[in-house]
């Protein structure tokens, strides 16, 4: 339902009030929302000066990320840490596991990862891991002994051709599924890589076998899992995938719940919001792929995509599936192009899309590196390149690869922008804690607010009756708003806002909060 809303502004300009004027409420431990940082543990802060981040690098840094003090202004204030990977693995990216209940040995020891989720907590910030289950490494010692003899246990760990196989069949975006077995007979399935051959979820003793290691990372500290491929755990086995997939996520929702009752499960379904929907009724979040396609493209071209009617849309059908739904947002990801080379680096729009996403409902997910303007594009490992700490050199900063974006001499770096108020870092600092101080942003609805402008997003969100009212002008000149206004201003993002009894004048990429 689209709402029209009469504003007042309220003159000078604030870039934010005293928690007395907001609706604020104690946050609960157990909430589960909050603003989440995606740390690619070998590219973020070096402990021990091999050049790698290691988990003990994720613990001396976890000031920068927050440092317990809502009064303090130089930390992000993130509620939440998704470590990719820490399993131990052959690859660099750690997605093809070889032992589910060990920490590679690059990162550290099981002792670290205890310190890590201890300190965090004393933060109250949640920490949540990859848990890759779809399949497994070719390296893995099941796997190995699967290949090998088809009599053991192991064998039937892994899905395998027989006489009536298609071996040209193609996965869903065209590419190869079927291996040959190399220690013998046979084909396997593998849906990402034949270094990745899939798990037979058909087998119980596999389904046995993936709940005991979710049990066991929840505890040892472990507050959740980032769920990769959920999506893909039954895919091209049954004919009845899909559901089969949905029927397992049940399931072992209701083994972690036995060890955690307040475990966070986010799962990567990649797919349009219809598909993803079924999906919450055994998650809590799912990763809103559309939306942010959606933001970026929007706030690329200066034209609103429809970003406020996606973020209605998604809410509506997805409450339908699960009423305590947590939207997991996000501008981009370790799969993706960086948002900020979608951005061509312009840091005035990379301000506005960090704007929308920390101002929308659901738990907005930062990607390492996000806040200080990372760019980088395929392959992989060129969006996954060190966190830029110092310009040049200097203790932590991660050398595992020689980066070809982020090379420190472009303003792109923790030390350039940490004391210019008008960094991109500042701004997501910012933004973190307004969203932290006013509940209707972290839970409160989202209604359109009609403004007849497509270079303004405009909603409002409400929460116990109170609302904050939201304009983002994502265009390069300045915008002026047609309607009548009552309220005041508790932010803005940029200077120059006027306003008139019938109008509100916004400066390019600007966001106004007004309530």
């Amino acid at each position: 339902m689209k709402k029209w809303y009469s504003v007042s502004l309220s003159l000078p300009l604030a870039a934010s009030l005293s928690s007395r004027e907001g609706v604020l409420e104690e946050k609960n431990q157990n909430d589960k929302d909050g603003v989440f940082y995606e740390i690619y543990v070998k590219s973020f802060y070096d402990s021990d000066g091999n050049g790698h981040g290691d988990l003990k690098g994720v613990i001396k840094k976890l000031d920068y990320l927050n440092d317990g003090n809502r009064n303090t202004n130089k930390d992000l204030q993130v509620n939440g840490l998704w470590l990719m990977p820490i399993n131990t693995s052959p690859s660099y990216h750690k997605y093809d596991v070889t032992d589910y209940y060990s920490i590679d040995p690059e990162y550290g020891t099981l002792e670290d990862f205890h310190e890590l989720t201890l300190e965090a907590h004393k933060r109250d910030v949640r920490v949540i891991i990859d848990l890759v289950i779809n399949h497994t490494s070719s390296e893995h010692p099941w796997f190995i002994e699967a290949s090998r003899d088809v009599t053991s246990k192991y064998h039937d760990y892994y899905v395998w051709s027989d006489e009536h196989t298609d071996l040209s069949e193609t996965g869903s975006w065209g590419q190869q599924v079927w291996y040959k077995n190399p220690n013998g007979a046979g084909y396997y399935y593998g849906t990402f890589w034949s270094g990745m051959p899939d798990l037979n979820f058909t087998n119980p003793h596999v389904r046995e076998e993936l709940i005991k290691i979710g049990q066991y990372w929840l505890k040892q500290g472990a507050d959740g899992f980032r769920l990769d491929a959920a999506m893909h755990i039954y895919k091209g086995q049954t004919t009845d995938g899909a559901l089969n997939n949905l029927k397992w996520w049940e399931q072992f929702r209701a083994a972690m719940l036995e060890v955690k009752p307040d475990v966070y499960l986010v799962g990567e379904v990649w797919d349009v919001p219809e598909v993803v929907a079924p999906y919450y009724k055994s998650l809590d979040s799912a990763f809103n792929f559309d939306l942010a396609s959606k933001i970026v493209h929007s706030v690329k071209s200066g034209i609103d995509e429809g970003i406020t009617a996606a973020a209605i849309a998604t809410d509506e059908l997805y409450r339908t599936y699960n009423p305590n739904k947590i939207d997991a947002t996000f501008l981009s990801n370790h799969d993706q192009i960086r948002v900020m080379s979608e951005l061509n680096a312009d840091i005035k729009k990379g301000k506005s899309a960090a704007s929308i996403l920390l101002t929308l409902p659901g738990n907005p997910f930062l990607y390492y590196g996000e806040e200080i303007g990372m760019t980088g594009e395929k392959p992989d490992e060129l969006i996954r390149e060190p966190f830029r700490w110092y310009e040049g050199d200097g203790e932590g900063q991660t050398s595992w690869q020689t980066p070809v974006y982020n090379i420190g001499n472009n303003g792109i770096s923790v030390e350039v922008q940490d004391n210019n108020e008008n960094s991109l870092l500042n701004h997501y600092r910012k933004m973190i804690r307004i969203r932290q101080q006013y509940v209707e942003l972290g839970k409160g609805n989202i209604e359109s607010i009609e403004v007849n402008n497509a270079k303004v997003v405009a909603y409002n969100r409400t929460y116990k009756k109170s609302s904050i009212q939201i304009f983002h002008n994502i265009a390069n000149e300045t915008v002026v708003v047609k309607t009548p206004l009552i309220g005041k201003v508790i932010f803005v993002s940029e200077q120059g806002v006027k306003n008139t009894k019938s109008s509100l004048t916004i400066p390019a990429h600007t966001t106004v909060l007004v309530k």
